[in-house]
């Protein structure tokens, strides 16, 4: 490639990447105004006069340091459930011969093209009978085996040397041990891209969340910013001063692991 074609390229991905990035400054800024300057004609780009007070209001007047919370532990507990079940469903199809493989793993991938809209009623039917309405329990069962998820460790756990596993049986590993001691080690850039799928999926979860939850100390911080919204006055300073803390979380976790991301994901994609 030429060097002017690297210059406009690079002019193109410059002025691409900051109009994407303009909503979510958009969202910055309006969390330091106050109601009367976010509607202000012409907007202002800078806050004439930057506040806090949103941020505070908004852990007064709502639980929103409990829905925060709530986010994190169902996040971070599905997420564990779930790496740790599609890895092992994941290998037990790459690794394993058993009758009617072939069938549910086919079932399998045809259940991805299932909406979820479709089993949503049902779902909450069952978690009304079992009493996991108005719990997280009903947020953190639905997907611990998840069938990307499992489709995805079944192709990368696939490549592992079938010698390797040999060796640890012959030596008088238990299958489970194999699989903790020698698979885990061997797939953990998958786990991580996975477990960032995983996260950042639960954490933005909405819809399910909006059904299944109640009361409003059980919220999660996607359906308690939803609540702010009333009938005849929305507080969008504090619905912006809201959405920069449930984003920031998603931020900083994926510049700290963006690199085992992307490493997992062209490992994975170069392995399917």
């Amino acid at each position: 490639m030429s060097i002017r074609a690297k210059i406009i390229t690079y002019i193109i991905l410059s002025i691409l990447s900051i109009i994407m990035l303009l909503p979510l400054g958009w969202m910055i800024d309006s969390s330091f105004k106050g109601m009367d300057e976010i509607f202000h004609y012409p907007p202002t780009i800078v806050p004439a006069k930057p506040i806090l007070s949103n941020y505070t209001d908004l852990f007064k007047q709502f639980p929103f340091g409990r829905n925060l919370f709530n986010s994190a532990y169902i996040a971070i507990t599905y997420t564990l459930l779930a790496i740790f079940f599609c890895s092992l469903g994941g290998f037990s199809f790459a690794k394993y011969e058993f009758p009617g493989k072939e069938i549910l793993f086919s079932i399998l991938l045809g259940s991805m093209l299932i909406p979820f809209e479709v089993t949503m009623v049902p779902l909450y039917v069952m978690f009304r009978r079992i009493g996991w309405i108005d719990s997280h329990l009903g947020l953190v069962i639905p997907g611990v085996a998840n069938a990307f998820g499992i489709f995805f460790m079944r192709q990368y756990a696939a490549t592992i040397p079938n010698d390797l596993l040999d060796s640890a049986r012959i030596d008088g590993c238990s299958e489970f041990r194999i699989f903790l001691q020698i698979i885990i080690p061997i797939i953990r850039p998958a786990m991580a891209s996975l477990g960032i799928i995983f996260f950042m999926s639960s954490w933005n979860n909405f819809l399910w969340p909006l059904i299944v939850l109640k009361s409003p100390q059980m919220l999660t911080a996607p359906v308690a910013l939803r609540s702010l919204q009333g009938a005849l006055f929305t507080p969008y300073n504090l619905i912006m001063a809201g959405s920069v803390l449930t984003t920031l979380p998603l931020l900083v976790i994926f510049l700290i692991l963006q690199r085992q991301f992307i490493s997992g994901i062209v490992s994975g994609a170069l392995k399917m």
